[in-house]
């Protein structure tokens, strides 16, 4: 299995894991009586335990080595979908929650770091193809938990069953993942690495973009509804067209990369997801609102696989510059389903993605943070110095 094959797999094994879960979560609020309020507490742990992991994954990816550090927290990873319905009352939730979390988050960082090496060995943009992967393996899972839903299969039994083969995969792609990629006579990481001041603008076009997707993802059903009076499944296509969307243009967006560039690539995207904006904000019938929310999807899907391999770049060591910019595009994934709400609440739905349209305009202006700095100019010279990628 060559390298990339491998990441690529690393990428749909974390996208399966969220994509199996997301369909149980009805099973288990059922199975444990629990309220909306109380589920929603228990589903605030997940983004808690990763934001505070987050920054530790590139300590621990020093001490272990960027391909060990993979392996084990995507294995972690995969095993813990076992748990959330294992536990057998809901105080354990929320620990597990937490737990759930800290794994999907520290994985996300040291994956993306590896696919940050990997281009670099390669020489061209990779890391939207992979992040395109993980859309795959996450909605390839979720179908198979909607099937598993409507038969009533056990959630204990499915979860389980999709862990243990998730775990299985999971061994050979670490086996065959890239090298480990830093000198080991590199500094050590910071115990706790909060964004260095050379890429917080990179992660401030992280924040923008992600809001857009968080905001679109968590309330195109709802805007299509109450906006534009569109049935329950026009609704719900509003967001699997804009999944979708997303799904295929990061599988096809390395090629734009590849010819505009990073710059160029997100100051399009910027353009491309102003006009969606726009029409959803316009929209007065559920065709044009869904064609609004594809156009959003399409746009923004390469913005953080971009943002993610500028901060590696950026940063001495890989792991430590996509920590910096992942606790960004956390919150920032955190508060916009929230913020949205408030301002659809507080103004009107129109109002809400007419903010959100203003963040993707923010989001191509603020693109030339994505330019190739001197870091990477070196760190690519020296790892093209070294043996060809498998």
């Amino acid at each position: 299995m060559s390298h990339h094959r491998a990441i690529a797999l690393v990428f749909t094994l974390h996208g399966a894991v969220a994509g199996s879960l997301s369909t149980r979560l009805p099973w288990i609020q059922d199975h444990l009586s629990l309220s909306p309020a109380v589920l929603g507490l228990i589903l605030l742990c997940l983004p808690v335990g990763a934001f505070v992991a987050m920054p530790m994954a590139g300590r621990l990816s020093h001490r272990l080595g960027g391909r060990a550090a993979t392996r084990v927290l995507i294995a972690c990873w995969c095993a813990a979908l076992a748990l959330p319905a294992l536990a057998p009352a809901p105080a354990w939730l929320f620990g597990i929650f937490l737990l759930y979390g800290a794994a999907a988050g520290s994985c996300d960082v040291v994956m993306n770091a590896q696919a940050v090496a990997l281009e670099r060995r390669l020489g061209r943009s990779i890391i939207a193809g992979l992040h395109g992967m993980w859309c795959v393996g996450s909605l390839a899972a979720g179908g198979l938990g909607v099937v598993a839903a409507h038969y009533e299969v056990d959630a204990r039994l499915h979860l389980g069953a999709v862990a243990a083969l998730l775990l299985a995969a999971a061994v050979p792609a670490g086996r065959a993942l890239l090298p480990n990629h830093t000198a080991a006579d590199a500094p050590a990481p910071r115990r706790f690495a909060l964004p260095p001041r050379a890429i917080l603008l990179v992660g401030l076009v992280g924040f923008f973009g992600t809001f857009a997707e968080g905001a679109s993802a968590n309330w195109a059903a709802v805007y299509a509804t109450k906006v534009t009076a569109a049935g329950p499944g026009l609704a719900a296509a509003a967001y699997t067209g804009f999944m979708l969307a997303m799904a295929g243009a990061r599988l096809l967006g390395d090629r734009l990369v590849r010819r505009l560039g990073p710059v160029l690539a997100v100051r399009l995207s910027g353009a491309v997801a102003a006009l969606g904006g726009t029409l959803v904000v316009a929209a007065w019938t559920p065709w044009a609102c869904l064609a609004g929310f594809a156009l959003l999807g399409t746009s923004v899907a390469i913005v953080v696989p971009l943002v993610f391999a500028s901060a590696g770049n950026a940063a001495v060591r890989a792991e430590e510059g996509v920590a910096g910019v992942a606790t960004i595009t956390y919150l920032s994934g955190l508060v916009a389903p929230a913020v949205t709400g408030w301002a659809a609440g507080a103004l009107s739905y129109r109002a809400a993605f007419a903010l959100v349209t203003v963040m993707v305009v923010l989001m191509g202006g603020f693109a030339g943070a994505l330019r190739q700095g001197p870091a990477h100019d070196s760190e690519e010279a020296g790892a093209r110095q070294g043996a060809p990628a498998s």
